[in-house]
């Protein structure tokens, strides 16, 4: 027996050297197939056997195989990749492309003072990727996610360089206080998010319920957004470079009336008073230089003189890389943008390093910092201006030059301020912000971390307004000088404990923290000054009307956090959280208030009952209960302070003081808000189409709410807590992968949310109408008379009856009583929010093609349209365009002119504001996008990664009720938001 096993053992050893000789090598690469960057660690699997390699740091790697097989099949696996099957034929060096697991990268999700995989979290978060992040270049990261976050809401402020952007998570809830939400960059607070650089940042998650936002407490309570900047990774170090160029202009401003139009309702004004009654009555009502100008068919277009084509690009460069122990990311940007008006243009500069260190294997400390630098030039509006001076006046005298008040008129030359020297309103500001850690593992399953962060922030506003400019208007030159310094510093001390005993999995987290908050500022002014080139720099020239003063602000935030998240087969997730806020903004016996919050989620999917329906392949149901607070109230609102007055005995002056028209409130606490929440999360079709679902319900009470006092108190306002309010809302988010394919893929999403904001309780009263706060309303509103029309020649009866005449508006008689009063007939006309909110996207790719757009829509708002009260009944001022009536067309829309009536009797007494409200429901084609990578056969000889270009148009298209007009823009024309084309590109090495 022995020896007839020593045959064959000794025949496979002297076959062993051949068989090693009829071997070959195969070696080859593996990239991420979005960025071309070598992937580390990849596992390379001859398919069915254990022969194997892995990637070495440049993504490369070398095995054997069998010299007799032409073709070989290699299994290539890692994690946050799909998996790929290719086969090898006789190439010197297979490359690889392994496409991202978008599955696997939406496990990990970033919530407050830790993260969960997505299977686990409780609460109501929306995550953001750093791909749909760049899908919309934008100064402002918010302005980038315009229309794709469920139950926040986010509109540009303005259309000028310099403005920012508003954002609210499911409504408002406070009248007075403050209802932006909290932004946390790299585990700290950071007011301006506009600092930020988009290409800077990896991800964003959005805590909306309170369930996820009370590990933040009172700073929580308008939700959370969650940004985490890159960091560096271990192997060869990355290059990236993302710059476009675009030029702006005027998508849409309604046209005032031309030469033309302008005469013809003046004539109207002057034949209502019976001035007027032919062209032969012309020289009654015009100059001698306006009949000029109407027989020579002259017309200036002043906004056309005004607006201009202008400029948006940045450019950024990053850099990444690093050891095992030691990685690093670091890049530098700039943004400019040139407005659509002169002296109107934004100049920002900011560096950004990040750096992670691993002492040894329990310890790891790390830096993130940024310095950006502001130097930014705002621009007095002149639109209104422009929208007023007559059409038959001229911009320049008869040797060219700019005149000051043209043709010797009333009205200032809106572009006055153009004029070299004359105008000029700059502030620079310097930030840094700067985060450093301290990680300590303890024990595998217990850390403790510390977190302390510094804000600086350092700003001078000067500006100069010389003679003839709008805001002097002939008067004495004027100028100021102002600077502000602020310094906010946190610490935080952070300890997780996460452990997993068999079914079960329990996670522990604590939390101290201490914010300051510190603000010091001076101003000084002067009229008068010597020489107009100092501009604001020697205000001691000044010798009319110079003031200096400063003011100096404190606070603090201490809180103590507790939460624990349990877990049983990962199929039934609780999370329980407590935290504790101290604020010195609040009264004494007031200051601290406790947040508490529950949440609990059952992953259906995971049951048995669930394992024979094959058609849905994720199902998880949350529910959660939660309170969260609100301090943000003016520094020392608690207290009263006193303000000098001008006193004086008999012919000595001497100081004098008086409190404050803000009275202090020694009662001050906090404004609570209880949040109940019910959400489901879904995916069918083997995750084809993904999507959730999240109904709740916010109660607000104890108000911060500003009472403004009587008169015979001697002070204004008084911030009290007083009044409740509620908001209830749907949420519903979808996504499907609806093609893909090698070659063409189809990703479509769609986003709506609704938000019932409620009035509760205003403290007893049914309502405020100086303040428009009606019970059972929401929070912003339009109250006033319902315009029903234009009182006709057959209504000449009715119409006296209410002391008006044919021509003029006609409101409704709310009760009847046959008689128009301000307490009886008002009503609430419409929200100046929207009713819902909803969004499409839609993205594209055919092999190296892709194409994007996007749509986003908001429904139901009411607003006052500026462009509507540019009407002048006399018709001195230029007007609008509008349907007036006359007796021979009998318009509803607009009144009669009258050179009898002024526009402030028109508004007053004539119901003139009713011609100011419109419907402000828009449905916008937010940006489309068409670009084209480059083949990786090309990018090789260029020593290339990865090379994208594109083309961008934003702000395309409009639909709206309002003719030429964007209502994004909230019913202003003061400064038009801007339609952008630009073209870009991104590259990696």
């Amino acid at each position: 027996m022995k020896h007839g096993l020593l045959l064959p053992a000794i025949l496979l050893c002297a076959a062993a050297p051949a068989w090693a000789q009829q071997t070959r090598q195969l070696s080859g690469q593996v990239l991420d197939a979005a960025t071309g960057e070598g992937l580390a660690g990849v596992t390379v699997l001859v398919k069915g056997t254990t022969n194997g390699a892995s990637t070495n740091m440049d993504g490369q790697f070398t095995l054997s195989v069998p010299a007799t097989t032409s073709e070989v099949q290699l299994t290539i696996s890692y994690i946050g990749y799909v998996t790929q099957t290719v086969t090898a034929k006789d190439e010197a060096n297979l490359k690889v492309r392994l496409a991202s697991d978008t599955k696997a990268l939406d496990e990990v999700v970033v919530i407050g003072y830790g993260q969960v995989k997505k299977s686990d979290v409780t609460g109501a978060i929306v995550s953001v990727k750093e791909e749909d992040i760049k899908k919309t270049p934008a100064a402002n990261v918010m302005e980038s996610l315009q229309g794709r976050l469920p139950g926040v809401d986010i509109t540009r402020s303005s259309g000028s360089a310099t403005s920012g952007v508003n954002v609210t998570v499911r409504g408002n809830r406070s009248l007075t206080a403050n209802n932006g939400p909290l932004f946390i960059v790299d585990g700290v607070q950071y007011n301006s998010i506009q600092d930020i650089n988009p290409n800077d940042i990896q991800s964003m998650e959005v805590l909306k319920d309170a369930a996820s936002t009370a590990v933040y407490g009172s700073r929580g309570a308008n939700g959370v957004i969650i940004v985490t900047t890159k960091r560096g990774s271990s192997g060869k170090p990355r290059v990236t470079i993302n710059s476009y160029y675009g030029q702006t202009d005027v998508a849409y401003y309604p046209k005032v009336n031309n030469a033309e139009q302008y005469a013809a309702q003046k004539r109207e004004a002057n034949r209502t008073t019976g001035l007027w009654n032919s062209a032969a009555d012309d020289p009654k009502i015009f100059t001698p230089y306006e009949l000029e100008s109407i027989a020579n068919g002259g017309s200036t277009d002043w906004m056309n003189l005004l607006l201009r084509k202008g400029v948006q690009q940045e450019h950024q460069i990053g850099l990444s890389g690093g050891s095992d122990k030691t990685k690093f990311y670091t890049s530098f940007d700039y943004f400019n943008e040139q407005g659509l008006f002169k002296l109107d243009n934004l100049n920002r500069y900011s560096i950004r390093f990040n750096i992670d260190q691993e002492i040894n294997k329990k310890i790891t400390i790390g830096l993130q910092s940024q310095l950006t630098y502001y130097n930014q030039s705002t621009r007095r509006d002149p639109t209104n201006q422009a929208n007023k001076i007559n059409p038959l006046l001229t911009p320049y005298d008869a040797n060219g030059n700019i005149a000051i008040f043209p043709n010797s008129g009333n009205f200032i030359n809106p572009i006055i301020d153009e004029v070299n020297g004359n105008y000029e309103n700059n502030a620079r500001t310097t930030r840094t912000f700067t985060t450093g850690y301290v990680s300590y593992q303890i024990l595998p399953s217990l850390n403790i971390r510390s977190n302390l962060g510094l804000t600086l922030s350092n700003a001078r506003t000067g500006i100069y307004q010389g003679s003839n400019t709008l805001d002097r208007n002939g008067s004495v030159p004027q100028s100021s000088y102002g600077t502000q310094f602020l310094t906010n510093w946190s610490w935080e001390n952070i300890i997780n404990y996460n452990k997993t005993f068999g079914d079960h999995s329990l996670t522990a987290t604590g939390v101290t923290s201490l914010l300051t908050f510190n603000t010091e500022n001076s101003n000084a002014q002067g009229r008068n000054q010597l020489l107009a080139s100092q501009l604001y720099y020697n205000l001691a020239n000044a010798n009319q009307q110079i003031g200096i003063n400063s003011g100096y602000e404190d606070s603090k935030l201490i809180s103590f956090t507790g939460r624990v998240q349990y877990g049983y087969k990962g199929r039934y997730l609780l999370t329980l959280t407590g935290r504790g806020d101290g604020s010195s903004k609040l009264a004494a016996g007031n200051k601290w208030a406790f947040f508490p919050s529950a949440a609990v989620a059952w992953r259906v999917i995971d049951e048995d009952f669930m394992k024979g329906v094959s058609a849905i392949s994720d199902l998880k149901l949350r529910v959660s209960y939660g309170r969260a607070g609100n301090y943000d109230v003016p520094v020392y609102s608690s207290q009263s302070l006193l303000a000098r007055i001008p006193f004086a005995y008999g012919e000595t002056s001497a100081a004098g003081y008086t409190f404050a028209n803000r009275i202090g409130n020694p009662e001050l606490g906090w404004e609570l808000s209880n949040t109940k929440n019910i959400g489901l999360d879904y995916a069918v079709l083997d995750n084809r189409i993904t999507g959730s679902v999240d109904v709740y319900d916010t109660e607000t009470s104890d108000l911060l709410l500003d009472r403004f006092l009587p008169l015979s108190s001697g002070v204004s306002v008084i911030t009290q807590n007083i009044g409740k309010t509620r908001n209830k809302g749907i949420e519903v988010g979808l996504n499907g992968r609806i093609i893909d394919n090698e070659n063409f893929k189809w990703n479509a999403g769609a986003t709506w949310f609704l938000n019932r904001e409620e009035i509760v309780d205003l403290g007893g009263a049914n309502s405020d109408i100086s303040n428009g706060w009606f019970i059972g309303s929401p929070t912003r509103v339009i109250y006033d008379y319902e315009k029903i029309g234009i009182w006709q020649l057959d209504e000449a009866d009715e119409a006296k009856a209410y002391g008006q005449k044919p021509g003029q508006i006609k409101v409704r008689d709310l009760n009847g009583d046959g008689q128009i009063t301000a307490s009886a007939d008002r009503k609430v006309l419409g929200w100046r929010v929207p009713k819902w909110n909803g969004s499409f996207n839609s993205d594209f790719s055919y092999k190296g093609f892709d194409l994007s757009f996007q749509f986003f829509a908001r429904m139901g708002q009411m607003f006052n349209y500026e462009y509507n009260s540019y009407f002048d009944p006399q018709g001195i001022e230029n007007s609008s365009q509008q349907n007036y009536w006359t007796p021979e067309n009998p318009s509803n829309d607009y009144p009669r002119p009258d050179a009898s009536l002024s526009k402030t009797t028109q508004q007053n007494a004539l119901y003139g504001n009713t011609l100011y409200y419109r419907d402000g429901s828009y449905v916008k084609l937010r940006a489309a996008t068409l670009g084209y990578n480059i083949p990786q056969s090309v990018l090789e000889k260029l020593h290339m990664s990865s090379l994208r270009v594109y083309i961008q148009g934003k702000n395309l298209v409009t639909w709206s009720d309002i003719k030429d007009y964007d209502p994004e823009r909230g019913g202003a024309i003061t400064a038009p938001i801007p339609r952008v084309v630009l073209a870009g590109i991104n590259l990696g090495f």
